[in-house]
């Protein structure tokens, strides 16, 4: 196996739609592409899977470390022909970058160039890039082993490009009159799961790279080093309190009910395998559709995505809200992040301040907003022992999203208004919402108090990522078998 990463000279640049077509393009010559994407995005990764049919996974050396990201490239690429990771943002752009990334998987880069508006300049730019990756103070350097151009107007457009450039390999170009899009919305691009890009739009893309980009020359591995990482000296992973990887199950599997929708559908897919990897047996099912939650579930974990864009569905599902809510009263291990944390709320407003009621698990509400209101990597700190960890336990994730709490103090009291309660001291400690998490942003500032816990419910805005603690999966499996033992022994009692 060979890989490549496909970074930008910025944001915006093309390298999404590049990515796209060479997968497209290495898929439909039929090689075995497999897809990865660099840092913490969900949707790109989506794009990728719905390419080439291969799961396309995160690595992410802040999240996860070194070893665990190098681990994970290689686990997932042994029966590809070729490995193909998108980048984030300009190359060199970010704490922890796209070329951080390319040098310690010893992998070289694609350099994506928006020729749109230039010409010459475009030699600039390279040559920019070539000489500033040998300032990098980090051993191997990032390899620029290769330009391709986006928006290319014409022949003689190319040309000039192409004559700008020197010691830098050019290998191809998408031309400007494609026409080829992906519908954007407030976090990004649209997700896969509802079919942003048709099959005729996936061949078009991938007839043009096999057009004008040389892909025998990236698959001949012709494109620098393009071996992965070799044997490097180990360093010490970027998780501050590295966690052992955890033993197989020795005990029977216990039944985890996942929320995978167009509503619900961002997951970190190593997540999903580490719970596996636990004995937990995965059972999907969709909050839109579904009357139920799965009958044998014994524990319940509903990602991140979009359910402001189906909010009428999700509150008008009551079956389905109902079920959720009996599950969190009767104690079940429920763990909802971001869209999911926003779900298990007594409701949220819209963007037209419209209100949904939604299941209720937790005592306040929530709002979109029209301006983002966090963004950034964040490292949460256990203050209790609870389903993912124990006190002082860490783990590490990113949080993006356009909404808020709303006035959790009021509606807090509120409830225990209603429950016949006077104070929040006197709710009773199953009731009692509590927040469980201390939280620091990527360069270890303590940022807030956040994860919220009903009974054995905790809900988030945090997407964490438990290859940066894999205790994580364990102990989410352990308090679901612990559910299910309680339940046997329930039901054999009242028979």
């Amino acid at each position: 196996m060979h890989g490549v990463v496909v970074a930008g000279t910025h944001s915006g640049c093309g390298k999404t739609t590049i990515t796209l077509g060479l997968l497209a393009a290495l898929n439909k010559k039929g090689f075995r592409v497999q897809p990865f994407k660099t840092g913490p995005d969900f949707i790109d990764t989506g794009l990728h899977t719905l390419i080439t049919g291969r799961t396309s996974r995160n690595l992410d050396l802040w999240m996860c470390g070194r070893d665990y990201v190098i681990e994970c490239l290689h686990k997932h690429s042994s029966d590809a022909d070729v490995a193909v990771i998108e980048g984030v943002m300009g190359m060199y752009d970010g704490n922890i970058s796209t070329a951080d990334l390319a040098a310690t998987l010893n992998l070289p880069v694609i350099l994506v160039v928006d020729a749109y508006g230039m010409a010459e300049s475009a030699g600039a730019v390279v040559k920019g890039f070539v000489e500033y990756s040998a300032t990098v103070s980090r051993s191997p350097r990032p390899e620029l082993a290769g330009v391709i151009f986006n928006r290319v107007a014409s022949d003689r457009h190319l040309k000039r490009l192409k004559d700008s450039i020197h010691d830098v390999p050019v290998l191809g170009y998408l031309p400007r009159d494609m026409d080829f899009k992906i519908p954007h919305r407030h976090l990004g691009l649209v997700v896969a799961e509802e079919g942003p890009i048709t099959k005729e739009e996936i061949d078009k893309l991938a007839d043009a790279v096999v057009e004008h980009v040389d892909i025998e020359t990236i698959m001949n591995g012709q494109v620098g080093r393009g071996q992965g990482p070799g044997k490097q000296p180990k360093t010490e992973s970027a998780f501050s309190t590295p966690a052992p990887r955890p033993p197989g199950p020795s005990t029977p599997s216990v039944k985890i009910a996942v929320a995978y929708d167009k509503a619900f559908c961002f997951y970190y897919e190593d997540n999903i395998d580490l719970l596996q990897k636990e004995g937990a047996e995965i059972l999907r099912f969709s909050p839109l559709s579904d009357g139920t939650v799965p009958d044998n579930a014994d524990a319940l974990y509903i990602g991140g995505g979009y359910p402001e864009l189906y909010p009428r569905q999700l509150s008008q599902n009551t079956s389905m809200l109902e079920s959720i809510r009996s599950r969190i009263n009767d104690g079940m291990p429920v763990y909802g992040e971001c869209g999911g944390f926003m779900y298990l709320t007594e409701g949220m407003n819209d963007f037209d301040n419209i209100f949904y009621p939604m299941v209720g698990g937790f005592p306040f509400k929530t709002k979109m907003t029209k301006k983002r209101a966090r963004l950034g990597y964040r490292e949460i700190s256990l203050q209790e022992d609870f389903t993912l960890g124990t006190k002082g336990s860490s783990a590490r994730g990113h949080e993006f999203h356009y909404s808020e709490i709303v006035n959790s103090a009021e509606m807090q009291k509120n409830r225990c208004a209603k429950e016949g309660q006077t104070s929040r001291n006197e709710v009773t400690s199953p009731l009692r919402l509590s927040k469980i998490y201390s939280v620091k942003d990527g360069e270890g500032k303590y940022k807030y108090d956040e994860g919220y816990k009903v009974r054995n419910a905790l809900g988030s805005y945090i997407h964490l990522h438990f290859g940066s603690n894999p205790y994580i999966a364990k102990k989410i499996v352990e308090s679901a078998r612990e559910y299910h033992g309680k339940n046997n022994y329930s039901r054999t009692r009242q028979s």
